[in-house]
Order: C-alpha cells, then structure tokens, then sequence
C-alpha cells in the first residue's frame, strides 16, 4: 500500500516537471530571433517569413540586372560554394588516388582477359578465316 501511494506520489510530480518544463520550451519557441531547437517544430513567424521568401518575384524584378551581372553573381556563387567544401589533406589525397588507380586497373584486367577469351572463343567457333 505504501508502495502504490509512493508511486501515485512519484507521477504526480513527473507531471509537474513536465509541465514546467514545457512552460519554458514554449517561452523559448515564441521568440523569433532565436531558432526552434526541437526538430519539427514550427512557429507561426516562421511559416510567414518563409511563406513570403517563397513568393514568385515579378519580371521587373529580375530583369534588372543585366548579362554581366548576372555573370559576375554566378562567380560570386560558386566562389562562396568553393568555400564550404571540406577540401582533402594530402594524405587522403594520395590515399583516394591510389584507391581509383588500383580499382580501374583491376577492372580494365578484367575486362582485357574477357575480351581476349571472347576472341578467342568467337575465332574457335567460327574458324579462322586466313
């Protein structure tokens, strides 16, 4: 009997924890300078300002940088990209190209000694025309 009240105890006050504890997560989600750290979890502010990004922008809009703009904004975007690639050391450098170069000549082995003993085969069934 007091093992049953103790545990009646016990999840009356995991109840109460719980519910301050979403006290507080619902106060940090409300706050639109700070992202939701719980995945899945989205906020009205946010559904708008994404809602609005996704809008079409007009024809005016676009057009107004010209051929050599764009030109320079495409380089700009792929300097930036450049820039977060975690580019290799040179001892995965050495390691990856020696991996590529052992596997294509394996494979070219292989497909040498398949080809030769398909001639082979091929010259053996229909004769040797000289």
């Amino acid at each position: 009997m007091a093992e049953s009240k103790r545990r009646g105890e016990d999840a009356g006050d995991d109840r109460l924890n719980d519910e301050t504890v979403d006290d507080v997560a619902d106060d940090d989600a409300t706050d639109a300078d700070e992202p939701v750290s719980r995945g899945g979890t989205a906020t009205r502010s946010r559904a708008k300002a994404e809602s609005a990004d996704s809008r079409p922008k007009t024809r005016t809009e676009t057009d107004r940088v010209g051929l050599f703009g764009r030109i320079a904004r495409f380089f700009r975007e792929v300097v930036a990209e450049l820039r977060k690639v975690i580019w290799p050391t040179r001892k995965e450098l050495l390691t990856y190209t020696a991996v590529v170069v052992t596997f294509v000549a394996i494979m070219l082995t292989i497909v040498g000694v398949l080809d030769y003993g398909f001639a082979k085969g091929v010259l053996w069934v229909f004769g040797n025309p000289s």
